[in-house]
């Protein structure tokens, strides 16, 4: 999942970031109200992270100004603030959810789960032929052999099994897997795939991931 996180507190945003990368989210950070809008309409997320008292343009009014443009992407509050009127202007706002500091790492865990099971009748399960990951649970099965990735190797798998038949480009995996200030990503993508394929498709007859060359990565 990408996520963009505004947030000028820089110990939290140090926390909140290291707990969301170990749950293989790829976290893009923005320190302003200003900022915050430019990469929310400039970039595609599939959830969004505002604290209420940021400089510049506030949470709220951030928020407001989102969902004016047509952005649909969840939305959680953070504020130190809590009084009702406040929570009330939030979710006015366009917010999808609130979360009143301090609060713990596994509350918004929780609560990004449970925005991600919203409004949708999907299951957490995408399936590929014998292939299913659950990106709730973080597990992969190919039939009924349970196969264990890292962080990044379950992100890669995922970018590619949502976009299944259709070849994605190095880039394209690196915006879905890595924040928008690594560098050094490419040559990764080439290591992560290669290490996919032996844990994915090694051990059977059918290879699923495949490389178009001078085009980048296929499920199909």
């Amino acid at each position: 999942m990408k996520i963009l996180l505004v947030e000028d507190n820089p110990s939290i945003v140090a926390f909140l970031k290291k707990g969301l990368q170990e749950e293989a989210h790829a976290v893009d950070i923005a320190s302003d109200g200003k900022e915050g809008f430019y990469l929310a309409t400039n970039n595609t997320y599939d959830l969004m992270i505002f604290d209420v008292m940021i400089p510049f343009i506030n949470g709220i009014e951030l928020c407001k100004e989102v969902r004016m443009h047509k952005i649909n992407s969840p939305i959680i509050m953070l504020t130190a603030k809590s009084e009702e009127e406040d929570v009330i202007a939030g979710l006015d706002a366009g917010a999808d959810d609130y979360i009143k500091k301090p609060f713990s790492l596994h509350e918004l865990l929780a609560r990004i789960r449970a925005l991600s099971r919203r409004g949708t009748t999907n299951t957490s399960v995408l399936s590929f032929k014998e292939l299913s990951l659950d990106s709730l649970k973080k597990t992969v099965k190919r039939k009924d052999t349970v196969i264990d990735l890292t962080a990044k190797e379950f992100s890669i798998l995922e970018c590619l099994m949502k976009n299944q038949n259709q070849t994605l480009s190095e880039s394209m995996i690196i915006d879905y897997v890595w924040d928008m200030n690594y560098n050094n990503a490419s040559n990764l993508v080439k290591v992560y795939i290669y290490r996919l394929r032996n844990k994915i498709d090694k051990m059977y007859d059918e290879n699923y991931i495949h490389n178009i060359k001078n085009i980048g990565y296929i499920l199909k």
